[in-house]
């Protein structure tokens, strides 16, 4: 039997999730959102006999949960929800939103298709070589397949201008701090994989902010 994709409270958070980016975005900002999730999904499910050898919680066939949801969506939710209450600032808020998304898709087209394709692994911090798998470790080749996640986003959000290069940017940068958190303090078991990924997408809504402001 196939695993369900999100369980059924993620599911839930989802669809109220695409509701508000609906409100704030249109058309535009679901386009991001079903991006990063269709892609995630596949990204996920892509040579999976491969990488639970490596990760036994890759199984995971009880789908996501509204737990990972919030943590990869609920920067972007948040500042859609600002961009609504606070339109004289709208368009802060949806460069973060969109940078928010840039990196979440980077990082898991990363993580996931890196643990399949890279071929040398290093430690983010100490550039030593380590194992396949491992909080902190990348690759070249993972880290260029989440490049192209964040293209994917900055593209769709404004295509080759200025703002679409800092979503991009942000995108990047984003996902690096998510293996530096992994390398560092999730490693040291002092936070988990979900707010990891709650802090990338945070840190790159902020750089994203600063660059557009200057």
């Amino acid at each position: 039997m196939k695993a369900k994709k999100l369980t059924t409270l993620a599911a839930l958070s989802a669809t109220g999730l695409g509701i508000i980016v609906l409100q704030a975005a249109q058309l535009k900002g679901v386009f991001m959102l079903l991006s990063f999730f269709l892609l995630s999904v596949w990204a996920t499910a892509h040579k999976k006999n491969i990488k639970t050898r490596l990760h036994a919680d890759n199984l995971a066939s009880t789908g996501r949960n509204a737990g990972q949801v919030f943590a990869n969506g609920g920067v972007a939710g948040f500042t859609a929800i600002l961009a609504i209450i606070d339109p004289l600032h709208t368009d802060i808020y949806l460069i973060m939103m969109a940078a928010s998304l840039a990196s979440a898709l980077a990082d898991t087209l990363s993580s996931e298709l890196g643990m399949v394709y890279g071929r040398r692994f290093y430690n983010i911090i100490t550039f030593n070589k380590e194992a396949n798998g491992l909080d902190g470790v990348v690759s070249l080749e993972g880290l260029l397949i989440g490049t192209v996640g964040a293209c994917i986003i900055g593209l769709i959000y404004s295509g080759f201008q200025k703002t679409g290069l800092i979503v991009i940017f942000a995108g990047i940068l984003g996902n690096l701090s998510d293996s530096v958190l992994g390398a560092t303090l999730e490693r040291k078991h002092k936070i988990g994989n979900n707010t990891v990924n709650f802090l990338n997408t945070l840190f790159a809504a902020l750089v994203a902010m600063v660059m557009y402001l200057i």
